[in-house]
């Protein structure tokens, strides 16, 4: 699937089941909120904290879907087309950190 279509399946679904988008500044205060979910869970799996009980069933992949479902309805909601957005951003990064990446000593 690509971006535009995930774009439209979150839109159709907005439509059928969520009555209508939250507004922008609650999506974003959703937003912070799962990505504040997947950094509990990388820091305690992957960090140095430890892991409570209650965390370890905690699906990363799945809080990183929520993730990306709230940056899909904010896009949406204001008129990005991410697809877009992405690709630019990809062809930017592509030129301007090549390079850089190569040459960077502590990558090595």
């Amino acid at each position: 699937m690509n971006i535009q279509n995930a774009q439209k399946e979150v839109d159709d679904w907005i439509k059928e089941h969520g009555v209508r988008y939250f507004n922008e500044l609650t999506n974003m205060a959703q937003l912070t909120e799962e990505v504040g979910e997947v950094a509990r869970i990388i820091a305690r799996r992957y960090g140095e904290q430890s892991e409570k009980e209650s965390d370890k069933d905690k699906d990363l992949g799945e809080e990183l879907a929520d993730v990306m479902f709230v940056v899909l309805c904010l896009a949406n909601q204001t008129g990005v087309d991410l697809q877009k957005a992405f690709d630019k951003r990809m062809h930017k990064k592509g030129k301007r950190d090549h390079d850089r990446h190569h040459n960077n000593e502590k990558l090595k």
